[in-house]
């Protein structure tokens, strides 16, 4: 077992794929199907706005699966937030299943649960782990009465679920950039 520390983390994160080349590994209905919530997801103005004054660099590295209902409808959000601000998030995902010595680590609730995203500092130090599914994702779950399974990801959620969704992973997102910008070991090597 390897240990998750910064040249583990580091080492991961070079071979992560970023997003579009990611999505590119998807059977062609695997792709439709990641392209279609992508397609359908935007940030507000404000939500824009709010990423584009990110002033830390953070690493995205999330735990996936192509094949993955909830990754289809929540990574395309994520990779619409990346965007906002190429240069100070770095996004890249991995297979869970073709990296298991990382999967092994971020087990949610006993399980091999996917997405999940790691937060990484510019310099690979861990901040959090947040996944698999954020609190407005698992609600509207709740509300259509999916029980356990793992939905399909055939049709894109509403446009309101995703709305809320994306400003789940925003608010996390948000609170990691707030972590580094206040950090004292990076406001030192900033002097900020």
């Amino acid at each position: 077992m390897s240990d998750m520390n910064t040249a583990f983390l580091s080492d991961k994160f070079a071979v992560a794929l970023p997003y579009d080349r990611y999505v590119q590994t998807g059977t062609d209905e695997q792709q439709r199907r990641w392209k279609q919530v992508y397609d359908a997801a935007a940030l507000t103005d404000a939500q824009k706005q709010l990423v584009g004054g990110f002033v830390r660099e953070m690493k995205l590295l999330i735990v996936s699966g192509i094949w993955c209902g909830d990754c289809v409808q929540q990574c395309p959000l994520i990779a619409r937030i990346a965007q906002a601000n190429v240069a100070k998030i770095a996004l890249r995902l991995l297979d869970r299943d073709q990296h298991r010595d990382l999967s092994q680590w971020v087990r949610v609730n006993g399980g091999d649960r996917v997405p999940v995203a790691l937060f990484l500092a510019e310099d690979f130090e861990f901040c959090a782990a947040y996944g698999d599914r954020t609190i407005n994702r698992y609600r509207a779950m709740a509300q259509r009465q999916l029980g356990p399974a793992c939905p399909t990801g055939i049709v894109a959620p509403d446009k309101q679920e995703m709305a809320a969704t994306l400003a789940d992973w925003l608010a996390e997102i948000e609170r990691i950039q707030l972590m580094l910008r206040l950090s004292p070991r990076l406001r030192q090597k900033y002097k900020d």
